[in-house]
């Protein structure tokens, strides 16, 4: 079973996010939106098939990335949520809440042993494409 296929975000704290997002647009012309930026790409098999990779900045208070204390968050892409997180679980690894689904996919989230918080997400691309409608 493939585990992780790609990174689906990286996502960092900041004590003032709007500041940090205007410095980016201005500085590094990263457009951002109230939930930061949607990096798209091609599939490297499909051609046809768009992926994504956000770019978010959360306040320094958010409880997000809770229970790590750290100041940033990666969110890999993953082939099948549900059978990772249970071979994880026997493996050892400490899962962190439920499953959640969007229209854009579904999410878990793992401890790794520094205690950084990792979200797991099986995509449904398309479904970005659907929630800008």
């Amino acid at each position: 079973m493939k585990r992780v296929t790609g990174i689906g975000g990286i996502f960092f704290k900041s004590k003032d996010p709007k500041q940090t997002y205007e410095w980016y647009s201005k500085h590094l012309g990263i457009e951002c939106n109230e939930y930061g930026a949607s990096f798209e790409w091609r599939e490297k098999e499909d051609k046809e098939q768009i992926g994504t990779t956000a770019w978010s900045i959360f306040n320094n208070n958010t409880d997000y990335f809770n229970p790590s204390e750290k100041e940033f968050m990666f969110n890999y892409r993953v082939d099948n949520l549900v059978e990772l997180l249970k071979v994880l679980k026997e493996e050892g690894v400490t899962i962190v809440g439920e499953i959640q689904e969007f229209s854009y996919g579904k999410f878990g989230w793992i401890l790794d042993p520094d205690g950084n918080k990792i979200e797991l997400w099986e995509p449904i691309d398309d479904g970005f494409e659907k929630e800008k409608e």
